[in-house]
C-alpha cells in the first residue's frame, strides 16, 4: 500500500476555517483533530444545531441569511482573520470553486486549501478549459470552440455535428445549466432558457455546444498535485448512476473498465492536470462511448462529494493530504506507491421521495441509526432530533461499503443499507436497495442511462414482500380471523 501519510501538518497551518456546512465540514473538522489542528466552523442562525457546529473546536455566526451567509466570501475570510486562522478550507459546494474567494485569502494572507485562482478559472470556464485540454492533446467531445453568439449559431452548428447536441452553461456545474436537444426546434427553444439559467446560478449568460454521447459511461479521475510539479492519480470512480446529470451511486474503482482502459483514462487525468500546473485535489471527468473512446468532459477544482470512496480502496486521506499540500509540503507518494484494493460504493442517502419524483422532504429526524460492521462508513450530518432544514441541498447521508470483491461490496451494500435507519424524512435508502438489485448493476453493465432505462425503480415499496410470501401471509391471516 506504501508509507501512511503524515499525521503532522504544515508549520503553517494550525488552525483552519472550514468555509462550508454539513456532512463536508464535519469530515474536514475529522481531518483537523487527526492532525492537530484547530477547526474553526461557520454557521448561519437555520444551522445553530448542525453537526459541524457542535463537532468543531470554535463556532462562529454568520448571520440570519441561510443561503447567503455561506456565499459573502470577503465577511469570511475577514472573520477567518479575526479568529486566528492560518488556513481556509472551501469544502464542495458554495464558494469552493469561485476564484475570488481564493484571491481575497490571499490578499489577507490566509492560505487557501485548493488550486490556485489561475487553475480554478482555467477549469472553470469549460470554453478555456476545452481549449487548454485540446493543446495537450486530451480527446474533447467535438462542439463549439469558444461561446456561442446566438441560437442561430447553435442551430448552424448543430446542424454540421449531427443531433443529439448538449446545451450547457460555460459556468455550469454540479449537472446544472444542461439540455439535451434532440432537434432543432428543442435546441431553439432550450437556448434562451439555458442562458437564463446560466445567469441565475452563476452569474454568466455564456453558453456551448456540444456533441451528446448517448447513453455513455461517467468516468473520473482523482488526481493529486503539488508546489513541486509533482501530479499523481488515485486511480478512477464509475459515476454513470445518475438522475438529471445528478450522481447517485458512485463506484471505486470501475467495474466497467479493462486494465487498458484504467490506464489510459488516469494518464489522461494527469495529463489534464499537469498542463494547468494544477495544485492540491482535483477530479477529472470523462464520458467514455459505445466505442471505448474516452472524452474530457470537465475538471471539478476541489474536494469531489465521492471522494470517500476513492480513500477506501486507497488508503490515501485525501482531506489530510490537501491540508499538507496547502501547507506547502510535497506529495506524500510517489505514483508507483499508491495501489487499490477491492471495490468501494457509496450511496448519497438524500431526504427525497423517490416515489413522488424525488422531491425534497425535509422535517425533523426522529431517529437515526447508522450501520456499522466490517467495511462500512458513514459521513453524515444528523442525528437524533435534528431538525433538517429547507434550505440546502438534501443529501443528508454518504453511506460508504468496501468489500475484496463486486459480488461481496453489493451484498454489503444491502447489509448496510438495511441497517441503516432514518426516520421522519423519507430518503432515497429504499431506491439504492432497489437498484442493487437490478440484474445491469450485478452484473457492472450499466451507464448514465440506467434511471432512465428502469422506471420501476420509483415504484416500489423496501417492505414488499415476494409474491408467495405475500399471499401465504395472507392466507394466515384470514384463517386466524376466520373469514
Amino acid at each position: 500500500m506504501g508509507p501512511q501519510i503524515r499525521a503532522e501538518p504544515s508549520e503553517l497551518i494550525k488552525k483552519i476555517l472550514v468555509a462550508n456546512r454539513g456532512e463536508i465540514a464535519v469530515r474536514v473538522v475529522r481531518a483537523c483533530a487527526e492532525m492537530g489542528i484547530t477547526s474553526a466552523a461557520i454557521y448561519t442562525d437555520a444551522d445553530r444545531h448542525a453537526l459541524h457546529v457542535k463537532k468543531a473546536d470554535e463556532a462562529y455566526n454568520v448571520g440570519p441569511d441561510p443561503v447567503g451567509g455561506y456565499l459573502n466570501a470577503h465577511r469570511i475570510v475577514n472573520l477567518a482573520v479575526a479568529a486566528g486562522c492560518d488556513a481556509l478550507h472551501p469544502g464542495y459546494g458554495f464558494l469552493s470553486e469561485n476564484p475570488q474567494l481564493a484571491e481575497i485569502c490571499a490578499r489577507r494572507g490566509i492560505i487557501y486549501i485548493g488550486p490556485s485562482p489561475e487553475a480554478i478559472r482555467a477549469m472553470g470556464d469549460k470554453t478555456l478549459a476545452r481549449e487548454a485540454m485540446i493543446k495537450a492533446g486530451v480527446p474533447v467531445v467535438p462542439g463549439s470552440e469558444g461561446n456561442l453568439k446566438n441560437a442561430a449559431e447553435a442551430v448552424k452548428l448543430a446542424k454540421k455535428i449531427g443531433y443529439p447536441v448538449m446545451l450547457k452553461a460555460t459556468s455550469g456545474g454540479g449537472g446544472r445549466g444542461i439540455r439535451r436537444c434532440n432537434s432543432e426546434d428543442e435546441l431553439k427553444r432550450a437556448y434562451e432558457r439555458v442562458v437564463s439559467e446560466a445567469t441565475k446560478a452563476f452569474g454568466s449568460a455564456e453558453v456551448f455546444l456540444e456533441k451528446a454521447i448517448v447513453n455513455p459511461r461517467h468516468i473520473e479521475v482523482q488526481v493529486l498535485g503539488d508546489k513541486y510539479g509533482n501530479v499523481i492519480h488515485l486511480f478512477e470512480r464509475d459515476c454513470s448512476i445518475q438522475r438529471r446529470h445528478q450522481k447517485l451511486v458512485e463506484i471505486a474503482p470501475s467495474p466497467q473498465l479493462s486494465e487498458a482502459q484504467r490506464r489510459e483514462v488516469c494518464g489522461l487525468g494527469v495529463l489534464a492536470a499537469k498542463t494547468v500546473h494544477y495544485q492540491n485535489a482535483g477530479t477529472v471527468e470523462f464520458l467514455l462511448d459505445q466505442d471505448g473512446k474516452f472524452y474530457f468532459m470537465e475538471m471539478n477544482t476541489r474536494l469531489q462529494v465521492e471522494h470517500t470512496i476513492t480513500e477506501q480502496i486507497t488508503g490515501v486521506d485525501i482531506v489530510q493530504e490537501q491540508i499538507n499540500i496547502a501547507g506547502g509540503l510535497p506529495l506524500s507518494y510517489r505514483q508507483d506507491q499508491i495501489e487499490r484494493r477491492g471495490y468501494a460504493i457509496q450511496f448519497r442517502i438524500n431526504a427525497e421521495d423517490p416515489k413522488n419524483d424525488f422531491l425534497p422532504n425535509y422535517g425533523r429526524i426522529t431517529r437515526y441509526y447508522s450501520p456499522g460492521g466490517p467495511g462500512v462508513r458513514t459521513d453524515a450530518a444528523i442525528y437524533t432530533g435534528y431538525e433538517f432544514p429547507p434550505h440546502y441541498d438534501s443529501m443528508c447521508a454518504k453511506l460508504i461499503v468496501w468489500a475484496l470483491t463486486w459480488d461481496k461490496v453489493i451484498a454489503r451494500g444491502r447489509r448496510a443499507l438495511m441497517d441503516m435507519g432514518v426516520h421522519g424524512v423519507k430518503t432515497t435508502k429504499p431506491f439504492h436497495l432497489e437498484i442493487l438489485n437490478t440484474p445491469e448493476f450485478r452484473g457492472a453493465n450499466f451507464d448514465t442511462a440506467f434511471i432512465e432505462k428502469h422506471p420501476e425503480l420509483v415504484n416500489y415499496s423496501v417492505h414488499r414482500p415476494p409474491q408467495d410470501l405475500a399471499a401465504a401471509i395472507a392466507a394466515a391471516v384470514v384463517a386466524y380471523h376466520g373469514l
